[in-house]
């Protein structure tokens, strides 16, 4: 069904979901745009008139409870998340819909392969285990690892993925990848493995990295079964979802010393609770789902949202089209097809333009 635009000449409403702060740097988008910034009890009165929605406080679970209900009302056009996954964005009523989705991908990709890297180099040098001695004033001497010639698995091939594997190359790592479909000759992984042969890959690995996103094909991937198949010798790394491990199951694998170690900056539940035994265990090291953020990724995430916006305003393809049907934004789609197609039209609005400015 083709979706409401706005009156010829009116602006755009833009709904901006916020949390504790509210996105800097929109003023491009305020000169062009009707713009009202909500939080989670007033997102249901302001989805009666947007036209476009920017989830800023991508956490929250607020846009599935305020999305319509009825079948055939009036939906946003187009909605666009400030983070790479969209997990909290696949409910029925928003991928049953002809309204685009878009999400933030190319912002977190570096960083957090620097942040994955940084991981790996911990566990083979112990330095977690220097600053926690340090704190001790404990002298104790230790031989470490080195990591040339490990051998990594990235889960995960999206530009994440792929970023990640490039960093390892340079440091000296052999990698590979697991993926939907099984491949040799990858530029970034050399053999991708496919996800339904996931077990034979993880025995062969020191390093597994999740950088998956959350589907209902990924999700407790890494359980016990998958944990039993890893190296006594290995750690595991998860920068993607909580929810791609079955946490119980890997807090039993840590404590039975059946893989060496964990890095995980994502967690089934956020905040992760502080009874939760992933404090405590020496061999694991924990982060406030922090891999991605750098010195300035909130302007970042503001900046490509603004140029998306342009392209909305001015009939444009849109920048990273979530296929609905996948969860993420498919390699092999088109960028754009005609306004109306359902799940991946191109919104465009009717609206004065006005130099951005810087």
């Amino acid at each position: 069904m083709q979706q409401p635009s706005p009156a010829a000449g009116a602006p755009p409403v833009v709904a901006v979901l916020t949390g504790d702060v509210e996105p800097s740097g929109m003023a491009a988008v305020e000169r062009r745009a009707d713009v009202r910034y909500v939080r989670a009890p007033g997102l249901a009165a302001a989805l009666a008139e947007a036209d476009v929605v920017f989830v800023w406080d991508f956490l929250s679970d607020a846009l599935a409870a305020a999305w319509p209900a009825e079948r055939g009302a009036r939906t946003p056009r187009w909605v666009h998340i400030a983070s790479a996954g969209v997990d909290k964005l696949m409910f029925p009523g928003l991928t049953g819909s002809d309204t685009v989705l878009t999400n933030s991908r190319g912002v977190f990709d570096e960083p957090i392969a620097e942040y994955v890297l940084g991981l790996v180099l911990s566990f083979a040098k112990d330095l977690h285990g220097t600053v926690r001695l340090q704190g001790e004033r404990r002298w104790r001497h230790r031989e470490t690892e080195r990591i040339t010639g490990k051998r990594a698995l990235v889960v995960g091939t999206g530009p994440i993925g792929r970023a990640i594997a490039r960093g390892f190359a340079a440091a000296g790592l052999r990698v590979s990848g697991a993926g939907r479909t099984a491949r040799t000759g990858d530029p970034d992984f050399g053999t991708v493995h496919a996800t339904a042969g996931l077990a034979a890959a993880l025995a062969e690995a020191d390093y597994v990295v999740l950088a998956a996103p959350l589907t209902e094909q990924t999700r407790g991937m890494i359980d016990a079964a998958a944990l039993a198949r890893m190296r006594p010798s290995a750690r595991l790394i998860n920068v993607g979802r909580g929810p791609l491990v079955v946490q119980d199951d890997l807090v039993a694998a840590l404590r039975d010393g059946r893989i060496a170690g964990a890095a995980l900056d994502v967690f089934e539940e956020e905040p992760l609770p502080e009874k939760s035994p992933l404090w405590e265990l020496p061999n694991v090291i924990v982060s406030p789902h922090m891999s991605g953020d750098t010195v300035g990724w909130r302007d970042e995430l503001v900046e490509l949202f603004v140029d998306n916006f342009d392209r909305f305003a001015t009939g444009r393809p849109l920048r990273n089209i979530v296929d609905k049907r996948l969860g993420y934004v498919g390699s092999a789609a088109p960028a754009a097809t005609e306004p109306g197609t359902h799940g991946t039209s191109v919104p465009h609005a009717d609206v004065p333009h006005t130099d951005q400015g810087g």
